[in-house]
């Protein structure tokens, strides 16, 4: 039988250096299939060009950004203090039906010009940093460019909705981001954007580490299953702006190691390169 598609998929490109140091370093030992860019971080333009020379060996796409980090243009109702929400604050305000649909559209156009500015190229595919791109008043942000800024014949969009999540790892996380994004994958299939077909990365980040996850959260996936991950190393760019630190080195070491590739091809997995070959046929509602 002919291997399974993974998409395996690195988050906060630009977050530090030393992060965007070990996602390259991955890329180059074709430990990964993408990366997502946090275009509103300052290291974003130095670290730019060494990605672009990457950008025929894995996907690059913008991780939009609208949590605990600076906007790159001004926000009065979303971001009043110059510095977005944290992600449980933009979610209450997203369920609630309060947030500033012009105002995360302006956003988003200022992340995707900054990413394409400095990449020199618009980005493979769309995601959320926390996973934003699937709240309510979000999403449709988002799906609305797909045709008129981004190219839905180029671009794809990560889908988070999974019929399996309980599988998939951390169950509360995995159910709640599943079920929250629903409604944008409904949405996505109807409009024929592509994706993904099902979702993983939630595991105990402090009790475990993804050496220990990676197996089980892929049992009984599909072909082209993504999985989002975090690896990096550590630097004080880092512990200045985020929570998860020492996981990051942990998930380097697993993926850069001989550990992972065996457990790959236990599972009957391979990773998928979706520039140079079709990883994301046809369109969402295959799932």
């Amino acid at each position: 039988m002919a291997a399974r598609r993974l998409i395996l998929v690195a988050d906060d490109y630009a977050i530090s250096p030393a992060v965007s140091a070990g996602i390259r370093e991955l890329a180059i030992k074709n430990r990964l299939t993408a990366t997502g860019v946090m275009a509103t971080m300052p290291d974003w333009p130095a670290e730019a060009p060494a990605l672009r020379a990457l950008k025929d060996r894995i996907a690059v796409g913008l991780h939009f950004t609208l949590t605990d980090q600076r906007p790159l243009g001004p926000l009065p109702n979303l971001a009043p203090t110059g510095r977005f929400p944290g992600v449980n604050q933009l979610l209450l305000r997203s369920v609630l039906g309060r947030i500033p649909e012009q105002e995360v559209a302006d956003e988003f156009e200022r992340q995707l010009d900054r990413f394409e500015a400095f990449f020199g190229a618009p980005p493979d595919f769309i995601d959320g940093h926390q996973h934003v791109h699937l709240f309510p008043g979000i999403w449709p942000v988002i799906h609305a460019a797909f045709g008129r800024r981004l190219d839905p014949s180029l671009c794809w969009l990560r889908d988070c909705w999974d019929p399996h999540f309980w599988r998939r790892g951390s169950l509360i996380k995995a159910g709640v981001i599943s079920t929250l994004g629903r409604a944008a994958h409904l949405a996505a299939r109807t409009r024929g954007l592509r994706s993904n077909r099902g979702f993983s990365g939630f595991y105990d980040y402090q009790g475990g580490n993804l050496a220990r996850y990676f197996v089980p959260m892929l049992k009984g996936a599909s072909d082209l299953h993504l999985m989002m991950v975090h690896p990096g190393h550590v630097d004080d760019s880092l512990r200045a702006v985020d929570s998860l630190i020492e996981p990051r080195q942990q998930e380097y070491d697993y993926l850069s190691g001989d550990q992972f590739p065996a457990d790959l091809a236990s599972l009957g997995f391979k990773l998928a390169l979706p520039l140079t070959e079709p990883v994301i046929p046809g369109h969402i509602a295959a799932l």
